[in-house]
């Protein structure tokens, strides 16, 4: 057993990763914007971690920085792990990001396209999968639901995230998609 086995499905995250073919869907006041990205990923293992002495979990660090192709501008930047639960057979996202939100997602993992799926999901208001956000967050645009879909085959990392997000009253779908390629 290597010291990666421990990651289980997470295992063929680690490293760090690029990509320039992201679309970024979000809403605008006059219709949705697309804009065009590229972007660094990077996943690094911290060990496994003990809960309590009863849960057994092993954790992947990572950080994300997302650049605008039309301007050079940086406009996301996450941090967070993936955390892999053997027993339960469960994968679960932490993420902050710096704009006064943060979440816990749950899911699991499978096998596909010569690789491994992993699909995490989290919702405002639900008990198990939740999601933080700050008082201006929370009454301009909350976070109302976060689907987040990664597919690792060999050197080559794909990924759609869906996050469904309330501004002033009214829900609006903002979208991410992007392929990257081990450095």
């Amino acid at each position: 057993m290597t010291e990666n086995d421990i990651y289980g499905p997470l295992a063929g995250l680690i490293g760090e990763w690029y990509g320039d073919q992201g679309t970024d869907v979000s809403p605008e006041p006059d219709g949705d914007e697309t804009a065009e990205y590229f972007e660094t990923l990077m996943f690094e293992g911290v060990g496994d971690v003990d809960n309590a002495e009863t849960q057994e979990l092993a954790a992947l660090r990572y950080h994300q920085v997302v650049t605008r192709k039309r301007d050079n501008k940086v406009f996301h930047n996450e941090s967070g792990y993936l955390i892999w639960e053997a027993e339960a057979s469960r994968v679960m996202q932490t993420l902050t990001i710096p704009r006064g939100v943060a979440l816990v997602a749950g899911g699991g993992a499978s096998e596909a396209g010569g690789g491994v799926l992993i699909e995490v999901h989290a919702a405002s208001g639900d008990p198990d999968w939740p999601v933080a956000q700050s008082p201006f967050m929370r009454d301009r645009a909350r976070v109302v639901r976060f689907d987040h879909r990664i597919q690792v085959a060999g050197d080559e990392l794909r990924y759609s995230e869906t996050t469904i997000v309330d501004i002033y009253g009214v829900e609006h779908t903002h979208t991410d998609e992007n392929v990257l390629t081990r450095r």
